[in-house]
């Protein structure tokens, strides 16, 4: 029971993965999961963007933007329902975030993110195919102290969204230090890494993180003729490499291929009980993207 309470406390920051973070003011990436030997093969393309608006006070911003993904999946054709709703799927997130400096060099970063994630298989909207999602941080940033021989920073603070299906507030953590000018190391949940910095615009990770989205499914599906599917959830655990370049002073240039170590595809009912499992499979997770960091 232990093993499983820490596996699901994991997964429940799959989505936090997925949403808009402040430091990006936009971004361009492509995510594909080749079918191989899974029942599912999963592409994603995401578009994100964030306006910063400085306000009055010394140091303190004001984010503004959109954060959309249309995520195809294509399956096996000896499943028991409809494929048809599970082919597309639309997530839009509004991103609202504020950050302001306190005392003793910490840092407040609050984001609001109202949403929808659905199949859109019908013309209207309902409350159904609506997530919030909101996360309150603290931020200790020491990487820029030049009187520092190993800079640090550390993120502690909650993170809360509906889009996980688990409706209470969760840690998120995260601590990067740099050890000496090639290596460095980020710890923490959703995502953790090691760093090697081939040169001032190359460097390389090994990673471990999450993935994944959850989807309302509007006209609902019938699984074996028994029972209704009101969302679907698809959870992912991955460790891989990662390579950054970068092309400018903010502008930056990533590729990732990665082992998918757990791979959880589930349809759910109104209740958010899991009615069957589609695929377990583990497979090689690709992705590509540019994006333009603070």
């Amino acid at each position: 029971m232990k093993l499983k309470f820490f596996y699901l406390s994991i997964c429940f920051f799959v989505v936090i993965q997925s949403q808009g973070q402040l430091g990006d003011i936009a971004k361009v990436d492509y995510t594909n999961i080749a079918k191989g030997n899974a029942a599912i093969a999963y592409n994603r393309l995401r578009l994100l963007f964030n306006y910063p608006i400085k306000l009055k006070k010394e140091d303190t911003y004001l984010f503004l933007g959109l954060d959309y993904s249309n995520i195809n999946l294509r399956m096996d054709e000896n499943m028991a329902f409809n494929r048809e709703d599970l082919r597309d799927f639309h997530l839009l997130d509004i991103n609202i975030g504020y950050t302001k400096p306190l005392k003793n060099d910490w840092r407040l970063g609050i984001r609001l993110t109202p949403g929808l994630s659905s199949n859109l298989t019908v013309k209207d909207l309902s409350i159904k195919d609506v997530v919030i999602s909101s996360d309150v941080v603290f931020i200790k940033d020491k990487t820029k102290d030049t009187t520092l021989t190993k800079p640090w920073r550390l993120i502690i603070g909650a993170s809360y969204s509906e889009n996980r299906g688990f409706p209470f507030p969760l840690p998120f953590i995260s601590f990067y230090k740099k050890l000496n000018p090639k290596w460095s190391y980020n710890l923490g949940v959703p995502q953790s890494n090691l760093q090697y910095h081939l040169s001032k615009v190359h460097r390389l990770k090994i990673i471990a993180q999450l993935d994944g989205f959850t989807a309302n499914l509007q006209r609902g599906l019938l699984v074996n003729n028994t029972t209704s599917a009101e969302t679907i959830n698809m959870s992912l655990v991955l460790t891989g490499l990662r390579y950054e370049h970068k092309i400018a002073n903010h502008l930056e240039f990533y590729a990732q291929a990665a082992y998918i170590i757990s791979n959880n595809v589930r349809l759910r009912d109104e209740n958010r009980d899991e009615i069957i499992q589609l695929d377990n499979a583990n497979d090689l997770f690709l992705r590509t993207g540019v994006r333009i960091k603070i």
